[in-house]
C-alpha cells in the first residue's frame, strides 16, 4: 500500500513539475485531477473547456450547462409574459420585468458559451486521448 502512495506522489510531482515549467514558457495551462482515478495532469487552455470550480453543486458538463442555458430561457420567456400581460386589461405594460427578461438573456447567452466551451475542450481531449479534468481543480 505504501509503494502505491509513494508512486502516485512521485507522478503527482513528476506532473506539477512540468505543469510549472510549461507555465514558466508563458503556455496557460490548468493542473486538475483527472475523472479516471484522480490522477495529476496539466490541461492546455484548449483542452479545460470551463473551469469547474465553485462550492456547493455546480454543473459540470456541457449538457448541464445546455439544461441551464433552457431555464434561463425560460425565465426569459416567463417575463416576456409579465411584461405584456397588463395590457390584456388595458393597463400599460409592466417595464420592471424588462431587467427579469435582461437577466434571463444574459444567462442564457453565458450558459450556451460555456457550454460551446466545454464541447469543444471535450472534442480536443478526445482526439489527443486525454482524460476529463475532475470538479476538484488545483490551481
Amino acid at each position: 500500500m505504501m509503494d502505491l502512495y509513494a508512486a502516485r506522489r512521485h507522478a503527482d510531482e513528476q506532473t506539477r513539475a512540468r505543469h510549472e515549467q510549461a507555465v514558466a514558457d508563458g503556455e496557460k495551462r490548468l493542473l486538475a485531477r483527472t475523472t479516471d482515478g484522480g490522477r495529476l495532469h496539466s490541461y492546455a487552455a484548449d483542452e479545460i473547456g470551463f473551469a469547474r470550480a465553485g462550492t456547493g453543486p455546480i454543473v459540470t458538463t456541457a449538457p448541464g450547462m445546455l439544461v441551464l442555458a433552457m431555464i434561463f430561457a425560460a425565465v426569459t420567456a416567463f417575463s416576456l409574459f409579465l411584461l405584456a400581460a397588463p395590457t390584456a386589461t388595458g393597463q400599460d405594460p409592466l417595464w420592471g420585468a424588462l431587467a427579469l427578461t435582461a437577466g434571463g438573456i444574459a444567462g442564457a447567452a453565458y450558459a450556451v458559451r460555456l457550454a460551446v466551451s466545454e464541447f469543444r475542450a471535450r472534442k480536443i481531449r478526445r482526439e489527443r486521448g486525454m482524460p476529463d479534468p475532475s470538479p476538484r481543480q488545483l490551481d
